[in-house]
């Protein structure tokens, strides 16, 4: 009988053991999900342990060893003295691109390196995603400057040229950044709705868009859109570089030819075919 008892209690403690390690999984899940939330729109560009563990409402020492444990397995990764979205988000969101934008990327790519070889400064391909931009290619130019800017990435719409560019052509994307927070990149950043809801109508009308270290210090940027069937923006092209040696107005030429070139072959594509139409936004 003693060994059968010996065997029964073996067990148990064996169950508990594997009940309290379950437990202890979900908890460890739950932490991890909490820190990922808690980046919002600062996924791309980053943020300190601190910010991160309070958003979470988490201990910094619990947050720190969480974000090590995501940053081993390339779910996060550092970015000075702060943490970042990582390769393995950015490659899972990529498997996960919307069909519609797996056809711009393959149709407008070739005018992307069109307009790099027009610039030699970075250039990007991007769309709207509500009031984000979503990156689907980038080309280096030789004057690298520390950007958001990621392939598969997301960045607020109304800290980017891109974001601009095509939000002014956008109904539902010009009315929600009319009403939505605003949030700061950086202290150039426009956080102003009135204001920005200006620049956006000024956008419109002279079919480009600009911004100076709203997305990052240092960087500059200017971008146009794409347009479609129906003359709906499916996608902005902009060049990017330092500020001081960056001439904005001296790219607009490059990027007007390029965009038109791009909407041409879009409506050959027939991308923005799903769509609705736009109204008018001034």
């Amino acid at each position: 009988m003693s060994p059968i008892l010996d065997q029964s209690e073996d067990i148990g403690v064996r169950t508990m053991s594997s009940t309290t390690t379950s437990r202890d999984d979900r908890a460890a899940i739950d932490k991890a999900f909490s820190l990922l939330v808690s980046f919002g729109a600062q996924a791309s560009t980053g943020l300190g342990v601190s910010e991160l563990a309070r958003r979470a409402e988490l201990s910094k020492s619990t947050a720190f060893r969480v974000l090590k444990m995501l940053e081993r397995n390339g779910v996060v990764e550092r970015v000075g003295s702060g943490y970042r979205f990582g390769r393995r988000l950015h490659e899972l969101g990529s498997a996960v691109y919307s069909p519609e934008n797996e056809r711009i990327r393959e149709a407008l790519t070739p005018f992307l390196a069109d307009l790099y070889e027009l610039t030699h400064e970075t250039v990007h391909l991007a769309t709207l995603h509500g009031v984000e931009v979503v990156y689907l290619a980038k080309l280096y130019g030789h004057r690298r400057v520390p950007s958001p800017s990621r392939v598969g990435g997301r960045v607020p719409a109304h800290c980017t040229a891109i974001g601009k560019a095509l939000a002014a052509h956008d109904p539902a994307a010009f009315d929600a950044l009319a009403t939505a927070p605003l949030t700061a990149l950086t202290a150039n950043s426009l956080v102003d709705s009135d204001r920005l809801t200006l620049q956006l109508m000024n956008v419109r009308r002279d079919g480009f868009a600009v911004e100076s270290e709203e997305a990052a210090p240092g960087l500059a940027c200017i971008a146009v859109p794409v347009f479609g069937v129906g003359g709906r923006p499916v996608a902005g092209l902009s060049v990017s570089g330092p500020v001081g040696s960056f001439d904005l107005q001296q790219h607009s030429p490059a990027l007007r030819q390029v965009a038109h070139s791009a909407s041409l072959a879009a409506l050959r594509a027939g991308l923005g075919a799903s769509l609705r139409r736009p109204r008018s936004v001034a």
